[in-house]
């Protein structure tokens, strides 16, 4: 997990990343999610992309930095699969990591779940 409320799901050198739970519910329902196209470099912590819901347009920072190497069509043709299943189907993107080392800046779940509180 990310500061950014952004998760890395981590297999291999891929990561699969979106947005946590916390952040599908302070955004609302969320109606655009623009995100680049495969083939895109991005680096950690970077903004690779926007959110937008009823209440805010927000941007999407990467917990990761690498090659992009596909993009979720689902949340950005229906963008509520993002606030349905924001750990499953409404992921966003997945990264070839470009250096593992990035991994031990991010949190983990217990981590992640004590910075809510």
């Amino acid at each position: 997990y990310s500061d950014e409320h952004e998760w890395a799901l981590v297999d291999g050198n891929i990561v699969t990343v979106g947005v946590t739970q916390f952040a599908t519910d302070s955004l609302g329902d969320v109606v655009y999610v623009d995100l680049p196209e495969s083939g895109t470099e991005i680096v950690q912590f970077d903004k690779f992309g926007e959110i937008e819901s009823v209440k805010a347009v927000s941007d999407l920072f990467s917990p990761v930095g690498g090659k992009i190497l596909e993009v979720n069509s689902e949340a950005t043709d229906r963008p509520e699969a993002v606030n349905e299943e924001p750990y499953g189907s409404g992921w966003l993107i997945k990264v070839e990591i470009s250096d593992t080392a990035q991994l031990d800046v991010l949190m983990d779940a217990a981590t992640y779940e004590a910075t809510l509180e």
